[in-house]
């Protein structure tokens, strides 16, 4: 089993920034790719940012490019996400999720996921 337990969010003003934590604990996820999602009020779950087992490969939404940076530190078993220029549409429940240990990073399937973090941004 893992637990995902994530941290770091909170009230921001639009164009501000937050960095979101997703500490792991119960078994390593090292070899897991890891990914972060989204569930704003009213709206279905989405996708935001991905990043292999390794960290040599991510992959982001639309909505985060440019704007958004997945990182992860396995000596930590802790995933990152750190958001700049964020914006009121960027409201919403972050969830860090980990892949299932065989699935490709072309093709993910998640296993284990946290319960969220609000993140609100103002305008």
């Amino acid at each position: 089993q893992v637990q995902l337990v994530e941290s770091g969010g909170g009230l921001v003003q639009a164009g501000g920034s937050l960095r979101l934590s997703c500490a792991a604990s119960g078994r390593t996820i090292s070899s897991r790719h890891m990914a972060w999602f989204r569930q704003a009020p009213g709206k279905e779950r989405e996708f935001v940012a991905a990043i292999s087992w390794g960290g040599g490969s991510t992959k982001y939404a639309d909505s985060g490019k440019g704007r958004f940076t997945i990182s992860r530190e396995n000596a930590k078993n802790t995933v990152y996400l750190q958001m700049n220029s964020l914006k009121p549409e960027d409201t919403a429940v972050y969830y860090c999720t980990a892949a299932r240990g065989s699935a490709s990073f072309s093709s993910l399937s998640f296993e284990y996921w946290g319960q969220g973090t609000q993140v609100t941004v103002s305008s």
